[in-house]
């Protein structure tokens, strides 16, 4: 039996690297002292999801894998955020991913707290080969109507990488986007290079609500992101519309009567 102590034992699977887990296992898997098999049973569980979460991106990136093997090595996610807010611009990011990346925790933007978007915002931006975002405001939303800005927003994401892609990727509803394009229903959940682009969308356009809060701060657009809270309605009921608000929907439109 090893002769290190209970203490000594319990540290080393605690802080080990998970891919150090399988050897220090083994070497304390028959270790009966109460301490260290406690520590074994966390340490596997450790493992066992490291494992699971292993399996999961690899297949979130089955995708862009295949398409790169079939000769097309450049291979772009899109995704927008902020169709359906009552204020700000619809953005969107198109993103480019190496074929080998990790990025533990990776899924659709909406799935995660505002602190693992950032976290996962600053991974992503330190790992893509391209990545850009492009934003359409208020005023092109009401001339263009938000389906057709939301393309708009897409395209120029598209249209902004420093590489043109092979193969663009996108979340939703087929679209021309310039180069030829794939479109999945739900691919922010499934598709590991959409997941990045949600993500990266999402944060930088939070930001940028942020930002116009300080300048319309009646509305709290640093909490709602723009869309439509109870607040943000009562708000709109009180004050009417700021510059920022889309006039073309309904609630920023209403006329006030006092």
């Amino acid at each position: 039996m090893d002769t290190s102590s209970v203490a000594t034992v319990v540290a080393l699977l605690t802080s080990a690297d998970v891919d150090h887990l399988p050897s220090l296992l083994e070497r304390f898997s028959q270790d009966d002292r109460p301490g260290v098999v406690a520590a074994v049973g966390r340490a596997h569980r450790r493992l066992e999801r490291a494992l699971r979460e292993a399996e999961r991106l690899d297949a979130l990136a089955r995708v862009e894998i295949a398409l790169m093997d079939g000769g097309l090595l450049c291979v772009a996610g899109v995704d927008e955020v902020g169709r359906g807010a009552l204020a700000g611009p619809v953005s969107a990011c198109a993103c480019v991913l190496p074929r080998e990346t990790c990025l533990p925790g990776l899924t659709d933007s909406k799935r995660l707290s505002a602190q693992a978007r950032e976290r996962l915002d600053r991974v992503i931006r330190e790992q893509a080969l391209g990545l850009a975002v492009a934003h359409v405001g208020p005023d092109d939303i009401d001339r263009l109507g938000i389906a057709q800005a939301n393309l708009c927003a897409m395209r120029d994401a598209v249209n902004a990488l420093s590489m043109r892609p092979d193969h663009v990727l996108v979340d939703g509803l087929p679209v021309l986007l310039g180069p030829p394009c794939t479109a999945y229903v739900g691919g922010d959940r499934h598709i590991r290079a959409i997941a990045a682009a949600s993500i990266v969308a999402k944060v930088a356009r939070d930001r940028l609500m942020v930002e116009l809060d300080a300048r319309f701060p009646d509305y709290g657009f640093a909490g709602n992101k723009g869309y439509g809270s109870p607040s943000h309605l009562e708000a709109l009921d009180r004050l009417g519309p700021s510059p920022v608000h889309r006039r073309s929907f309904a609630p920023c439109s209403a006329q006030r009567l006092f």
